[in-house]
C-alpha cells in the first residue's frame, strides 16, 4: 500500500508531509509522540463521527470547519472575498463596512458557494490497473477515463453523491472518494476590509502578519439534513462533527494539526522542470500579471463601483503574482536545481543496477524539457495575456459552437440546423452564455479596453516572432504601417466599436441562432477565433503531448523512487482531496542574526496603522480597544492580544481556512497563510524555513465579539477556557 513523499529522497520529517486520511495509521505514533491526545477514529473513522466530518471544502478552493452544530462555519476573509463582493453595493458596501447577521434571518445567500463534505475513500488502484493493463500513451488515457466515468456516474448516485476518482503518487495509485455537496450557504459574518486583508499586497506572504483573515458562513439543509438549493424553508445543516473553540492561547512547540484540502505541490519534480519554472515560466507569468494588475488597479481607484465589481479578479491574479516571484526567488536561494541534479545523479547510479530498463529515464526527462522549451511560454501568453481581457473570453465561448457549425460545413450539411441537431445547438448555446455571464462579471468597458491593448502588445513582444498568431500580422500590422504601439490601439478601438458581444440580446441572439458569417462579421469573435485556432492547431499539441510524456515518464520514476527507498514512509503531492498534517508551533530564523517570534499582536498592528491607507487602514474602534486593553476573555496572560501564530505544518493553495487544532481537536485558529522564505515549498520542502501562518482564535473571537457585538455567534459556539 502506498502511504506518502520525501525531501532530496530523506526520510520525511513530522512536519514535513500531506497525509491520506484514511491512511494515517503509520504516522499515529509518531503524532502521539509529538503530543497528540486523540485517537486514529477520532481522526478519521468511515461509520462514526471523527475530525473529517467537521471539514469541508469551501467555494472548490478552499477549505472551511464547522464550529457549531448549527452549521455555522469559519473559513478565510480571501475565500468568501468573492461572495462577500457580490452581496456588496456602493451604497452597503459590506466588503469595506463589515458585516454580521445577528440572527438567521439577517444572513445573506451567496450564490454559487458550494460545501463539500467527504463521506468516504476507497482505494481503487487494482481495478484501474486491471482496466488500463497493457496500454500507454492515448490508449492508457481512454481507458482510464472510460473507467473513471463509469465509476463516478454509478457511485454518484444520479447526483445523490459527488464521486471523484483521483490519482496519487503521480498515477501509482487510484482512490474514489464520496462527497455531499450542500449549495445553500448564507453569508453570516466578515470583518471589514482593512481587517480581513490588513497589510495587502505588501505584507501577503509575509511574517509577521496581523491580518484578521476570517470570514463565517452557514449551511442550510432540507428537514433530512440533505442537500437543497436554496429556499427559505431550508434549516441549518447539523454536522456529524464541530470543533470546540479554544481560548486558551498556544505556546512554542504546541502540536498542532491541520486537515484541509491542499491543491496541488508538485515536490516529485525533476531539476530539469524546476530550472523551466525559475528561468522561463515564472518570468513570464509575473511580467503579464504585473501588466494586468497595474492596469486594473488604475481603473479601481477612480471609482468604488469598479473597485467592488473587479476586486476579486484583482486579489486572485496578485495572490499568485506575488506567489510566483516569491517561489523563484527562493528556489534560487535554496539551489534547489542543483540540490536535485545531484539527488538524479544518485538515483540514476542506483537504476542501472537495480531496474537497468530504466536506466535512461532521467536522459529521456532531459530531451523532453529541451524540445519543449521553445514553446513553454507560448501557453503563457495565450491563457494569462490574450485571455485577460473579458471580451476576449466572451468570443471565446462561442469557439465550441464554431468549430460544430464549422464540422458540419466541412461534411457537407446544409446550413439550417433542425431536427436532432437542435439539441445539439441548444447545448453549445448554453455553454456560451455561460461562458458570457461569467466574463460580464468583469467587464468595464474602459478597463477592458486598455486590458486588450496592453496585452495584444505584451503579446506580439513577448513569443518569437515566429510563435505569433498570423492574425497579428494580417489584420493590426499590414494593414497598420503607424508605430506598432499605435497599430495596435486603432486596432482594438475598432474592436470594441464594431462588436456586439456586450450586447447581451445580440450576443444570445447569436447564439441562438448561428451562423459562419455572423461570426465572421463580429471583429472580435473573428479575430479571437483565429487567435485560438493559432495555438489550438500549433501549440496545444505540442503543449498535450509534453504534459502526456512528462505524466508517463514521472509514474515511472516515482515508482522507482519507492522502490529504491522502499523502507521510507511516503506522501502524496497535493491533489486537492483532504490531508492530514501535523507539526508545532515555532518561531524561526529568516537570516543571519535575525529572530522571528511566533506570535503576534494587536500592538504589531496599531504599529503599521495608517489611517486611510489602502492596506494598513483599521477601524478605529480597534485602535481604541487597543488603547483601553479592552480584549475581554481573548488576552494572552501577558496582557496583550495575540493576532496570528506560525506552525511548522505543511500546506499549500486550497489549505486557505483550514483549522489548525491543538492536541485535543481544538480549533486554536485559520491557517491563512505562508511565509516569504518557503515560498520554494510547493516544489521543495525546507524544515528550517517552513511556516504555516494562522489566523489566531482568540482575535477571531475578539473582533466578533468586541467589533461586531455578535455574541449571539459566541454562545453558538463550544468555547473553551
Amino acid at each position: 500500500m502506498l502511504l506518502a513523499i520525501f525531501s532530496s529522497f530523506g526520510v520525511a520529517k513530522a512536519d514535513e508531509g500531506m497525509w491520506i486520511p484514511m491512511l494515517i495509521g503509520k504516522n499515529y505514533d509518531e503524532m502521539v509522540r509529538l503530543g497528540l491526545k486523540l485517537t486514529k477514529d477520532d481522526l478519521y473513522a468511515i461509520n462514526n463521527s471523527s475530525l473529517k466530518d467537521a471539514i469541508l471544502q469551501f467555494g472548490g478552493g478552499c477549505t472551511a470547519e464547522m464550529v457549531s452544530s448549527n452549521g455555522l462555519l469559519i473559513t478565510n476573509h480571501h475565500c468568501g472575498y468573492d461572495a462577500i463582493a457580490n452581496l456588496s453595493t456602493v451604497d452597503r458596501n459590506l466588503l469595506d463596512n463589515g458585516f454580521w447577521a445577528h440572527n438567521m434571518k439577517e444572513e445573506l445567500p451567496a450564490k454559487g458557494v458550494t460545501a463539500l463534505f467527504l463521506q468516504s475513500m476507497e482505494d481503487i488502484t487494482d481495478q484501474v490497473k486491471a482496466a488500463t493493463a497493457g496500454t500507454t500513451g492515448e490508449a492508457y488515457n481512454h481507458k482510464y477515463d472510460s473507467l473513471k466515468k463509469k465509476i463516478e456516474d454509478a457511485r454518484g448516485e444520479k447526483g445523490k453523491f459527488v464521486a471523484n476518482v483521483k490519482d496519487y503518487f503521480n498515477g501509482n495509485q487510484t482512490l474514489l472518494l464520496i462527497y455531499r455537496r450542500y449549495t445553500d450557504v448564507r453569508l453570516v459574518g466578515t470583518p471589514p476590509r482593512s481587517l480581513g486583508k490588513f497589510g495587502g499586497d505588501t505584507d501577503n506572504w509575509m511574517w509577521p502578519r496581523h491580518t484578521a483573515d476570517f470570514s463565517m458562513f452557514r449551511i442550510y439543509a432540507d428537514s433530512n439534513n440533505l442537500p437543497k438549493p436554496y429556499s427559505a424553508t431550508n434549516v441549518p445543516y447539523h454536522p456529524g462533527k464541530s470543533l470546540p473553540v479554544s481560548i486558551k492561547g498556544v505556546q512554542e512547540h504546541d502540536f498542532a494539526m491541520i486537515f484541509g484540502y491542499p491543491g496541488r505541490t508538485n515536490r516529485y519534480e525533476v531539476s530539469y522542470g524546476v530550472d523551466l519554472a525559475v528561468n522561463d515560466v515564472n518570468p513570464t507569468i509575473v511580467t503579464i500579471r504585473d501588466l494586468r494588475l497595474s492596469i486594473m488597479k488604475k481603473h479601481m481607484n477612480l471609482n468604488k463601483a469598479i473597485y467592488l465589481q473587479l476586486t476579486s479578479s484583482y486579489s486572485s491574479i496578485a495572490n499568485y503574482w506575488k506567489y510566483y516571484i516569491g517561489q523563484t526567488e527562493q528556489l534560487k536561494r535554496l539551489y534547489v536545481v542543483d540540490q536535485k541534479q545531484a539527488s538524479e545523479t544518485a538515483f540514476t547510479n542506483w537504476v542501472k543496477t537495480a531496474k537497468p530498463e530504466d536506466a535512461e529515464l532521467m536522459k529521456k526527462f532531459a530531451t523532453l524539457y529541451t524540445d519543449y522549451k521553445p514553446y513553454a511560454k507560448q501557453p503563457y501568453y495565450y491563457g494569462e495575456c490574450f485571455r485577460a481581457p473579458a471580451l476576449t473570453r466572451m468570443a471565446l465561448g462561442l469557439k465550441p459552437m464554431y468549430d460544430w457549425m464549422q464540422r458540419r460545413a466541412a461534411a457537407g450539411m446544409k446550413a439550417k440546423i433542425t431536427g436532432t441537431e437542435t439539441d445539439s445547438l441548444k447545448k453549445y448555446a448554453d455553454m456560451a452564455k455561460s461562458a458570457r455571464r461569467a466574463a460580464q462579471k468583469d467587464f468595464e468597458a474602459a478597463t477592458d479596453q486598455e486590458m486588450m491593448t496592453e496585452m495584444l502588445k505584451l503579446y506580439a513582444n513577448g513569443v518569437p516572432s515566429s510563435q505569433l498568431p498570423p492574425v497579428f500580422t494580417e489584420k493590426i500590422f499590414k494593414k497598420n504601417k503607424k508605430d506598432p504601439s499605435v497599430a495596435v490601439a486603432d486596432f482594438v478601438a475598432k474592436l470594441y466599436a464594431g462588436t456586439k458581444l456586450t450586447d447581451s440580446n445580440a450576443y444570445n441572439a447569436l447564439c441562438d441562432n448561428p451562423s459562419l458569417d455572423a461570426f465572421s462579421a463580429d471583429p472580435c469573435v473573428d479575430f479571437a477565433i483565429a487567435v485560438a485556432d493559432n495555438y489550438d492547431k500549433n501549440y496545444k499539441p505540442k503543449v498535450d503531448a509534453f504534459t502526456a510524456k512528462k505524466a508517463e515518464l514521472a509514474k515511472e520514476y516515482v515508482k522507482d523512487l519507492m522502490e529504491w527507498k522502499k523502507d521510507q514512509n511516503f506522501y502524496p503531492d497535493a491533489n486537492s482531496t483532504m490531508r492530514i498534517t501535523y507539526g508545532e508551533v515555532l518561531g524561526y530564523d529568516p537570516k543571519d542574526g535575525e529572530h522571528f517570534n511566533f506570535f503576534t499582536t494587536l500592538d504589531g498592528l496599531c504599529a503599521k496603522y495608517k489611517a486611510g491607507d489602502d492596506e494598513f487602514d483599521a477601524p478605529k474602534e480597534i485602535i481604541s480597544l487597543n488603547k483601553s486593553r479592552d480584549f475581554g476573555p481573548y488576552a494572552d496572560k501577558d496582557g496583550t492580544l495575540h493576532t496570528s501564530f506560525i506552525t511548522t505544518n505543511d500546506i499549500t493553495g486550497g489549505n486557505s481556512g483550514s483549522p489548525v487544532m491543538n492536541a485535543n481537536g481544538e480549533y486554536i485558529g485559520a491557517a491563512f497563510d505562508g511565509n516569504w522564505e518557503a515560498m520554494s515549498g510547493d516544489i521543495a520542502f525546507d524544515k528550517a524555513y517552513k511556516r504555516t501562518i494562522v489566523c489566531d482564535a482568540r482575535y477571531i473571537l475578539f473582533i466578533i465579539d468586541k467589533l461586531g457585538h455578535a455574541d449571539n455567534l459566541i454562545k453558538e459556539m463550544d468555547v473553551r477556557k
